[in-house]
């Protein structure tokens, strides 16, 4: 059962929401022909890719997504697996007929795409992984997660600033004060269920290397120099090894802000 409701963002440019296990999970559609989903990650939401909508949508459609119990959305389960997710992203794809997308995840996006493409690999035509591994979670970040779970029930907005406080690279952080700033005002104002459940649903997530490497569409794995998430050489053989073109950028975890004009430019260049 669909809602029929309808925010203007602006020219050519709508807010939806549709129902999806009872929870109202919102998107938006911006130009026209081939589609591209945009998927934000942990502590993010759709409004990460706002400021890009008006040059993407030149070259194509382009549905951004709040995931469940960020942005928008509200929450379904406990947990939010990324299977769970993914299978919004598969419910807004059929709502709006599309058959097949370009997909482009920003870390924890990049998961919810990996998810998509194990369980439905005729949806997904090129895949991009920014900042974002196919591996699963090592028993020492399992961990890390379980703390941050308890850390967020304590008190969500300590959390929340340390998380995002620690995701660009030193040399980054008083350039893109304001910037971050930002992302921490929007996640504090998530569902303390939505940032739980997400970390718990990143934390039982399986590895998707094979799926990644058997995957035949184009596939960019883009990662952060100084990333402090992401062993970076340790990516960039595993990229060699699923047959991915690997993309490095000066900075941290946060490629779509630190080096904007490179994304900007591989994206567009990539859809060409």
């Amino acid at each position: 059962m669909f809602i029929n409701t309808y925010k203007s963002l602006g020219k050519n440019h709508t807010y939806m929401v549709l129902n999806y296990k009872g929870a109202e999970i919102f998107y938006s559609v911006t130009g026209e022909g081939e589609p591209t989903v945009l998927l934000h990650g942990f502590l993010e939401s759709s409004k990460i890719w706002e400021e890009f909508l008006p040059q993407f949508s030149r070259y194509g459609k382009i549905i951004t997504i709040d995931l469940p119990g960020h942005g928008r959305s509200g929450c379904i389960e406990e947990v939010h697996s990324m299977e769970l997710m993914a299978g919004a992203v598969l419910e807004v794809l059929k709502t709006l007929g599309a058959k097949k997308a370009n997909f482009i995840g920003h870390s924890m996006g990049g998961y919810v795409s990996l998810a998509l493409l194990k369980k439905h690999p005729e949806m997904i035509k090129d895949l991009m992984l920014l900042n974002s591994t196919p591996q699963a979670d090592s028993e020492e970040k399992k961990e890390i997660r379980d703390r941050s779970v308890k850390l967020v029930k304590r008190n969500k907005g300590t959390y929340v600033s340390m998380a995002i406080n620690n995701l660009l690279s030193p040399n980054n952080t008083d350039k893109f004060s304001e910037e971050i700033e930002e992302l921490k005002k929007t996640a504090k104002s998530f569902p303390t269920k939505g940032i739980t459940a997400a970390l718990k649903g990143m934390k039982i997530r399986t590895d998707k290397i094979d799926v990644l490497r058997s995957f035949n569409g184009n596939k960019i794995i883009v990662a952060g120099k100084e990333d402090p998430l992401v062993n970076i050489q340790e990516l960039k053989q595993l990229a060699k090894s699923c047959g991915c073109r690997f993309v490095s950028f000066s900075g941290g975890h946060l490629s779509y802000i630190e080096n904007k004009a490179q994304f900007v430019k591989l994206c567009i260049s990539t859809n060409n």
